[in-house]
């Protein structure tokens, strides 16, 4: 005969199994968890891992391209020394002459593969490109800043003839000689340790800083590639400067003979001023020897640097000086990419 059991002998049977159960579901949930942390934990510290390679490749990069830039300095202090020997035509420096010849994308491994005392292969996949421009080609602004009140008013005319021939107003040359002025009265203050006056504007070092005296953005970029700032006063060469200066500089100069003077300095052997005075109007000649800031040559350039490399590309204008054989650079400033 069967026994029968009563549910509550049922339940203290069945409870040891469904405890055992429960706990296998736990720790199986448990152990995903576990798992799932893990995973978590090691994919962010490989994406940490990455990201600092990456950083450290890029803080690489720049600092090597930061230096091959130095290249293009290099490559241009090599040409203006060499021409500063040339015996033939001392103190003369045309359009002619090799430091007016851009160099375009070289490779720059074999531009080092050039150099005999190199055996070693870099393996460099980087571009370099440069030009030379004659900083005394454009009008220099500090021109403006004089003593002399007669020759201050020299210096505004031949601005206001500037402008003239770019378009502008001739209340943006009033306003450039001011604000020039100016800077030159704070920057003697601040030489004097003197407390310079509230609102006083900050002598500027380049065009683009025009804007402090109130031009607008299309005026600095129109004078841009006719004027320049230069540490001090500097003669504009005519035989570099471009027929905007020219009719600038040469009181009683027009569009039309500024332009065929241009053409004609390029086909003739010029050692002097004389040799320049039968291209120009014998009025203009006649003046030629009695006018101020003008001359055949240059110690001012003006060197912009372009290098490729990997995922960079740095655009770098370097403003030099020429003493004698020695090549010093004035100014250096990095460039927006365009």
């Amino acid at each position: 005969m069967t026994r029968q059991r009563s549910p509550q002998t049922l339940a203290i049977d069945r409870a040891p199994g469904r405890s055992r159960a429960g706990q296998r579901g736990a720790a199986l949930l448990l152990a995903m968890l576990i798992v799932t942390l893990v995973a978590t934990l090691s994919a962010g510290m490989v994406w940490q891992q990455w990201k600092g390679i990456e950083v450290e490749t890029a803080e690489r990069a720049r600092s090597q391209a930061a230096w091959l830039i130095e290249g293009a300095t290099d490559w241009a202090r090599l040409i203006l020394r060499t021409d500063a020997q040339d015996r033939e035509h001392p103190n003369v420096d045309t359009l002619n002459e090799p430091w007016n010849t851009p160099l375009k994308d070289v490779k720059l491994s074999d531009f080092l593969a050039a150099d005999k005392n190199n055996t070693e292969d870099t393996g460099l996949e980087a571009f370099l490109s440069g030009q030379i421009t004659d900083a005394q080609s454009r009008y220099n602004l500090r021109s403006l800043i004089t003593d002399e009140d007669a020759d201050a008013a020299k210096e505004l005319a031949k601005l206001r003839r500037l402008c003239e021939a770019l378009g502008l107003p001739p209340e943006t040359a009033n306003r450039i000689a001011d604000g020039m002025k100016g800077a030159d009265l704070a920057e003697d203050q601040l030489d004097d340790e003197e407390a310079v006056s509230p609102g006083a504007p900050l002598p500027p070092q380049r065009v683009q800083q025009l804007t402090w005296f109130g031009l607008d953005a299309d005026a600095v970029r129109r004078l841009a590639p006719y004027v320049i700032i230069l540490p001090g006063e500097t003669p504009v060469n005519l035989l570099t400067a471009p027929p905007e200066v020219l009719v600038a500089v040469l009181d009683g100069l027009d569009r039309g003979s500024a332009e065929r003077f241009a053409q004609k300095r390029l086909t003739i052997d010029v050692r002097s001023l004389d040799d320049i005075k039968p291209l120009l109007p014998p009025k203009v000649a006649e003046g030629l020897g009695e006018a101020n800031h003008v001359g055949i040559s240059s110690n001012n350039f003006e060197i912009l640097g372009e290098l490729r490399y990997e995922n960079f590309s740095l655009r770098e204008l370097t403003l030099v000086t020429r003493r004698g054989q020695e090549v010093v650079v004035l100014r250096r400033e990095r460039l927006p990419h365009e």
